[in-house]
């Protein structure tokens, strides 16, 4: 799966350009984005593609100097078990 970035979203199409993978994470002010959505095709269900792009996300958030809450149920069970990002979450 080949990731693709733009302001405030990352996301994956197929050879056909169908969007199969996707996780957003909109300016909520301040220096702070809310990860709100992460959305994963049927067809790449069970391949770890929601963590990639939680990841993704996490470490596109800290190279900008920002700082995330999360209002996504996937990506809060993510933050969960990864300490490592924890860092990007505002208290």
């Amino acid at each position: 799966m080949e990731l693709q970035k733009e302001k405030n979203r990352i996301f994956a199409v197929d050879n056909s350009g169908k969007l199969v993978a996707e996780i957003t994470f909109p300016d909520a002010g301040n220096g702070l984005v809310d990860i709100d959505h992460t959305f994963v095709d049927d067809s790449l269900r069970g391949q770890g593609a929601a963590g990639q792009l939680v990841e993704a996300a996490a470490k596109q958030i800290a190279s900008d100097g920002k700082k995330a809450r999360i209002t996504c149920s996937y990506a809060v069970k993510w933050f969960e078990k990864h300490e490592e990002y924890r860092d990007i979450l505002v208290d």
